[in-house]
């Protein structure tokens, strides 16, 4: 007999798992939540990193989804506490020679000119080139957004995969690219399109933010990482684990159980069914309806069902299946004693109020130089960043008069270093960082900094329990896409069900368990509570 029964049963209390736990609650079933961890979230993760009083987010922290998330909306996470900030000044790009930096606003007509002005120091082509980019494909934002929240299984739904194609082949062309150049890598039309370097750095990099490959991917990472969503950041008040807190919240609302310190170790079958879980500690867990897995598929199959037990499919697919080199992060964090004062704010002082600055890079080449190094298996050369002065925005992220900084590396896959390697990494990078820093901020001396941390891509694989550091659990690398035969929320195995990152995509979108839940009405006739009339997704 069975320790404890409910009708779903979800492995993991990272968002998505908490996203899919409160449709389904809505939608009248008993839902449990069993995470391995003492907390949720999973990458919306805040910590006291460096000294007590400096929040930093040890990995999740752009907030770019907010005004598509529905679950945001549905369950009014506002007013469980998951605040929103929208800074005006959204990204920019620095130089040790001081000249004067691209500072990107964040879009509407009362700033777009603060930004044209900026973009068009350099090139007056890039900075019209932008704006107009920017400008049609945020006037089709939530079709975008549709393809995000869309799962291709659900063929009765109004967005239909053949629907969201021509919807996206529409603004393809629209936007004044031809049908074949959806297949080039985003470097190719980067330089295509935008002739400075100083822009080209920055757009590569922000391609990368998003896990598109800038050499080797294709233009709908472009479209995405580039084009939709650079220059809509918004920031969570008091750290990225706000929203996953509030999201908690509304799953205990809706009555919710959620169990912490409670690492799964076997999926339990029966007649071919998924039909429960087993605990570390031996307890067993009924799930009479489904269970929902939010962790990735190599833990989901391998170590949950057993490779013995498994499809010839699903063996096929896991063996296709690879983690990184995109996708993998390097977290400095630095808790200081005044911000950074950039030498170039001599010609824009918004640059030392950015949202995003990024740190460390001249030129083009040297920023194509880093991505190919990270994504070949090595530490890069040059230690640049993206940083985050959160407390410039937030000052509830650090003491009164002091600021708390949080930046991301591209590093190579966990694997590709040994754990002493890695001690290494995390004992020398930060001042390597530093160092480099001080040449662009001449204040950024070791003087300024109060303490600082290094959370590596061996540690985001450890603590997180993402494999190789990989932020959306890996994909397919046998050319065979994210769909399947049919199978990537639903899988092959009756009553088991993905919701993670490895399911719809890496980043706090919560697209992965909302898309999931879609699925699983689908296949159960439960109500469509998702379903709202301002929203056609």
């Amino acid at each position: 007999m069975a320790d404890a029964t409910f009708d779903a049963v979800i492995i993991g209390a990272g968002h998505n798992g908490l996203c899919l736990a409160a449709y389904l609650a809505k939608a009248g079933l008993s839902v449990g939540i069993f995470e391995r961890r003492h907390e949720d979230g999973g990458g919306a993760n805040t910590e006291e990193a460096t000294v007590p009083g400096f929040h930093h987010n040890l990995h999740g922290q752009y907030m770019e989804f907010i005004d598509y998330m529905p679950v945001y909306h549905d369950f009014e996470l506002e007013k469980l506490g998951a605040r929103m900030i929208y800074p005006e000044v959204q990204l920019g790009i620095t130089f040790a020679d001081g000249r004067p930096p691209i500072v990107i606003y964040r879009p509407g007509a009362d700033l777009d000119e603060k930004t044209r002005k900026s973009i068009a120091h350099y090139s007056k082509n890039d900075a019209d080139v932008w704006l107009e980019l920017k400008r049609k494909v945020m006037e089709r934002d939530r079709t975008i957004a549709a393809t995000l929240y869309s799962p291709a299984e659900a063929e009765d739904d109004e967005q239909t995969p053949a629907a969201m194609m021509s919807a996206g082949l529409s603004l393809w062309t629209d936007l004044g690219l031809a049908p074949n150049d959806i297949g080039k890598a985003p470097k190719v039309l980067i330089d295509r399109l935008f002739e400075s370097t100083e822009m080209r750095t920055l757009l590569y990099r922000q391609c990368i933010e998003w896990g598109a490959n800038v050499h080797a991917g294709n233009g709908y990472g472009f479209l995405i990482s580039v084009l939709w969503l650079s220059a809509i950041h918004k920031m969570s008040v008091g750290g990225t684990h706000t929203l996953a807190h509030a999201m908690a919240n509304a799953c205990m609302k809706q009555g919710v159980s959620i169990r912490f310190t409670k690492p799964v170790v076997k999926i339990v079958m029966k007649n071919g069914r998924a039909s429960g879980i087993q605990l570390k500690d031996g307890t067993e867990i009924e799930a009479r309806k489904l269970v929902a897995s939010n962790v990735d598929p190599r833990q989901t199959f391998v170590d949950f069902i057993g490779e013995e037990n498994l499809t010839s499919f699903r063996r096929e697919r896991l063996a296709h299946w690879r983690f990184g080199p995109e996708h993998v992060l390097g977290v400095p964090s630095f808790a200081l004693r005044e911000a950074p004062k950039y030498k170039s704010a001599r010609w824009n002082p918004d640059i030392d109020r950015c949202f995003y600055t990024l740190v460390g890079f001249e030129d083009e080449e040297q920023m194509s130089n880093y991505i190919l190094q990270a994504y070949g298996g090595a530490i890069p050369d040059r230690p640049g960043a993206g940083t985050w002065v959160n407390s410039l925005w937030d000052p509830t992220q650090a003491p009164p008069g002091k600021h708390a900084m949080n930046g991301w590396f591209f590093f190579p896959r966990a694997s590709c270093l040994s754990p002493e390697e890695w001690d290494e990494v995390r004992a020398t990078y930060n001042d390597r960082f530093l160092q480099l820093w001080g040449e662009y901020a001449p204040n950024m001396t070791r003087e300024n900094v109060i303490a600082d941390r290094l959370y590596t891509a061996f540690d985001i694989e450890k603590k997180i329990g993402m494999p190789e550091g990989d932020f959306s659990h890996g994909r397919s690398g046998s050319g065979m896409g994210g769909i399947v035969g049919g199978y990537q929320y639903r899988t092959e195995i009756p009553g088991l069900y993905l919701c993670g990152a490895s399911a719809g995509g890496g980043g706090i979108s919560a697209a992965p368990g909302y898309s999931a839940f879609k699925v699983i009405c689908k296949d159960l006739k439960l109500p469509k509570v998702w379903q709202q009339e301002y929203r056609d997704y």
